[in-house]
């Protein structure tokens, strides 16, 4: 089992920056793959961006591309998303997860473990 706890979110004026972070803890975190998705009201979950176990891989959304980076700290058992420019449509729940597995995973049903989500809400 693994378990993950996001934090980092809040309110922010579009164009500005926030860093989430997701803390894991009951595995060797350097054997999971690991990734963000948002989900913004009343639609699905949507992959945003991963991770591969060592931090040498990582692919993006096109949504994000170019906005957004991912990187992970294995020592400190926690991954990253660093959210730049952002846009009223960024706004969403935004989940991490986790796969026992090394390289990357971009689809929702790849991943076996989830946190509980923190809301990002961009004002215009």
């Amino acid at each position: 089992q693994v378990q993950l706890v996001e934090s980092g979110g809040g309110l922010v004026q579009a164009g500005g920056s926030l860093k989430l972070s997701c803390a894991a803890s009951g595995r060797t975190f350097s054997n999971y793959a690991m990734g963000w998705f948002r989900q913004a009201p009343g639609k699905e979950r949507d992959f945003v961006a991963a991770i591969n176990w060592s931090g040498g891989s990582t692919y993006y959304a096109d949504s994000v591309k170019g906005r957004f980076t991912i990187s992970r700290d294995n020592a400190k058992n926690t991954v990253y998303l660093q959210m730049n420019s952002l846009k009223p449509e960024d706004t969403a729940v935004y989940y991490c997860a986790a796969d026992v597995a090394l390289g990357l995973r971009y689809h929702e049903d790849e991943y076996d473990y989830w946190g509980q989500g923190t809301q990002v809400t961009v004002s215009s």
